[in-house]
């Protein structure tokens, strides 16, 4: 079963050169790479929020097994939906699904189930392969979708994946996709983000979504940014810290409408 794209050519270009020279162009400072158990990237096209999800990047090692939780823009299928089985066509390249990690996952109770009409139209998970290809070159996914539901519900799913992975003993980077504000004013999109970033640092998912909910702070992907902080702090991670942050308007120029995006490691 092969994923076909849905925004190539739209928020990223089809030709793994183009892409390159895209990442390239962004003159990334050689750094050392932190051995991160998770980070928070965001997903729009790369004009707008590529410099920060390759800066990123670029700072943590390598990995080969990589779980990904995105929202659910479109509101199709199941509520937290789990692609299982193949692979997704990335330009040309094949992004295989790690299978093994996908189907110790299902076994798990939780609210998690394996659910394919839920990614057939979203673009949170799939902006993110290429950019991942780029520097890490091969490696296996799983990717999730995650719909707007409670703490309660988030933790449920953290633990499910936690269970799972800490039987399959391997080295797993967790990745939570999201963009911050939408269309607001640059100073106030700053304004908001901030707080919901501090959250994220403090590793509070609890705290997280009462500031989005309180500030009316319209983040995308507090559920898997939720759900990636409950499991990591089960997996141990104590530190994160913020590698870049911008807006839409320190690209195209309008600070009357922005959106922000947010670059962390979680370690």
């Amino acid at each position: 079963m092969i994923r076909k794209p849905v925004v190539e050519g739209q928020f990223y270009p089809k030709k793994i050169n183009e892409i390159a020279t895209i990442i390239e162009n962004f003159r990334l400072k050689q750094s050392s790479r932190t051995n991160a158990r998770g980070i928070v990237m965001p997903h729009a096209g790369y004009i707008y929020s590529g410099r920060v999800a390759a800066t990123t990047v670029n700072q943590v090692q390598p990995k080969k097994k990589i779980i990904i939780l995105g929202p659910n823009h479109s509101g199709h299928g199941k509520n937290f939906a789990l692609w299982a089985k193949g692979s997704w066509k990335i330009s040309d390249n094949n992004v295989k699904i790690d299978e093994t990690i996908a189907q110790s996952i299902l076994k798990e109770d939780g609210l998690i189930e394996e659910d394919y009409g839920a990614h057939e139209f979203e673009h949170s998970i799939e902006v993110q392969l290429p950019i991942l290809h780029y520097f890490f070159k091969e490696f296996e996914f799983v990717p999730i979708t995650c719909k707007l539901s409670t703490l309660n519900n988030y933790r449920q799913c953290a633990n499910q994946i936690f269970q799972a992975v800490k039987k399959i003993k391997e080295d797993i980077l967790l990745i939570a996709s999201t963009d911050m504000t939408h269309y607001q004013a640059d100073a106030r999109a700053r304004s908001k983000d901030r707080l919901a970033i501090e959250k994220i640092i403090d590793l509070d998912d609890d705290g997280l979504l009462k500031i989005v909910a309180k500030e009316n702070i319209s983040m995308c992907g507090a559920a898997p940014t939720a759900i990636l902080i409950a499991c990591l702090k089960q997996m141990g991670a104590r530190k994160a810290q913020v590698t870049l942050y911008q807006t839409s308007g320190d690209t195209g120029g309008d600070k009357e409408s922005v959106v922000g995006y947010a670059g962390i490691i979680i370690q």
